[in-house]
């Protein structure tokens, strides 16, 4: 079935780069040096960067398409499942458009953007845009029925350092202690027209106009700052396959007035857990994937979650660090994954809420007292299948199973994402500068 193709992901390719990339001076350390590390790519947005260049095209998502992964996809037999007929119904309502092109020394990075076309007049309605100017990336995305991604090109390698620079963020959160914006957009959305998670759901009437559907502007908003996913074509998707398909993140999951118990702010400084309400809402998540299903009902893997109030698994998100979005550009955070010794760190550096200027830095490996990190095998050797399961869904479309989530003999790539991957969620505008990798010298 179409389904089980993410488990014949290929073995990880070497990173091929340029020579000149691989010396350091022996007497002068280059800009963005880091201890232990060798710099071996470097994006300072140095050189113009305009999408509009890179023509837009149709993608089906039928099996024919570079974008076709598993039974998650856009297209895909889970919400046939799911939805049943009705969701083939309201997919047709739409076609999708996507571009794509590699910058960078040596296109290292590639640039991943996708939008719909809802009054079918053949191109796409508010498509995002990524350009730079003055030496940053800015990533816009004016309405949340597309996404917009910078990533990796290539596999990383065995093992690396990746990071960026985030210089600007309007992705939602409370501004000036209040999440309905003077200009009117709530929680960064724009106020015109409904926007809800249409078409795709973990359940439901899916024969609902598209209006009736869940407002996301009153339920979340958001940005991946950096995430390592586990396959190749990483690009934009429905929010379900995203939850399936990361191995570690740090995002922002901005949920506009909330104040139920699902999520819980940590305060670096008391090292105590608090109220959601005692935050911004700007916020950083910072988690491990693991093999557990986090939702009944969707493909999400279960969270392992560490800050300076303790280690949780599952129950309430934490938001370990809370940004300060007034202080950019003048204050720039840096956020990065290493992958090393047979483990992940996450790191975010700059001025936090509480906090002042601090570098955080969470560490699991690949398999901990028991848990793992999601897909952690980039090789078949280095994992012996002892967490493979079959997932079924069940609804309206009948029942399918999704066999072999983590079988021995398979492989999973690390590939890096930066940006906004939810085409029914997310809507915003950032600023990205000095995306760097490195490997241990």
């Amino acid at each position: 079935m179409r389904h089980l193709a993410r488990r014949a992901i290929a073995l990880t390719l070497p990173l091929v780069l340029p020579a000149a990339l691989c010396a350091v001076p022996a007497r002068a350390a280059p800009p963005g040096a880091r201890e232990g590390w060798r710099l071996v790519a470097a994006e300072p947005f140095d050189r113009r960067i305009d999408d509009a260049k890179h023509p837009w095209r149709p993608d089906g998502d039928g099996p024919s398409s570079p974008y076709d992964v598993d039974m998650y996809d856009n297209d895909g037999a889970y919400f046939d499942t799911v939805g049943g007929p009705a969701f083939r119904a309201q997919l047709a309502t739409m076609r999708t458009y996507r571009k794509s092109f590699a910058f960078g020394e040596h296109g290292w990075l590639t640039a991943e953007l996708a939008a719909r076309d809802a009054d079918g007049d053949g191109e796409p309605d508010a498509p995002p845009a990524l350009t730079s100017r003055n030496g940053v990336a800015r990533l816009d995305e004016p309405a949340h029925q597309a996404g917009v991604v910078i990533r990796s090109t290539r596999d990383l390698p065995a093992e690396y350092r990746v990071e960026m620079t985030l210089r600007g963020l309007d992705f939602g959160g409370q501004r000036d202690g209040s999440w309905d914006y003077p200009d009117g957009r709530i929680n960064g959305y724009s106020p015109k027209g409904c926007k809800t998670n249409f078409p795709w759901a973990s359940g439901g009437d899916f024969a609902r106009p598209e209006c009736e559907w869940a407002d996301v502007r009153t339920d979340s908003n958001g940005f991946y700052y950096m995430s390592i996913m586990d396959y190749r074509q990483v690009a934009p998707h429905n929010n379900v396959f995203v939850h399936g398909h990361r191995k570690v993140a740090m995002d922002g999951y901005n949920r506009y007035k909330y104040a139920g118990s699902g999520l819980l702010y940590c305060n670096p400084v008391t090292k105590q857990y608090e109220p959601y309400s005692a935050g911004t809402g700007n916020g950083v998540n910072a988690i491990f994937m693991t093999d557990d299903r986090r939702y009944a009902a969707m493909p999400g893997t279960e969270y392992l979650m560490q800050s300076e109030c303790g280690y949780r698994k599952g129950g309430a998100i934490v938001s370990t660090v809370d940004l300060k979005p007034e202080l950019l550009p003048d204050e720039p955070y840096t956020f990065a994954v290493e992958r090393r010794g047979g483990a992940y760190t996450m790191e975010m550096s700059g001025v936090f809420a509480h906090a002042g200027r601090a570098t955080f830095r969470y560490t699991r490996s690949f398999v901990q007292d028991g848990e793992p990190i999601w897909h952690y095998n980039q090789r078949p050797d280095e994992y012996d299948g002892r967490f493979n399961a079959d997932w079924t869904w069940t609804g309206p479309g009948g029942t399918v199973v999704d066999r072999d989530t983590w079988p021995a003999g398979s492989a999973y790539p690390d590939r890096f994402m930066i940006g906004d991957p939810h085409m029914n969620f997310y809507e915003g505008s950032a600023r990205v500068d000095d995306i760097r990798m490195y490997v241990p010298e």
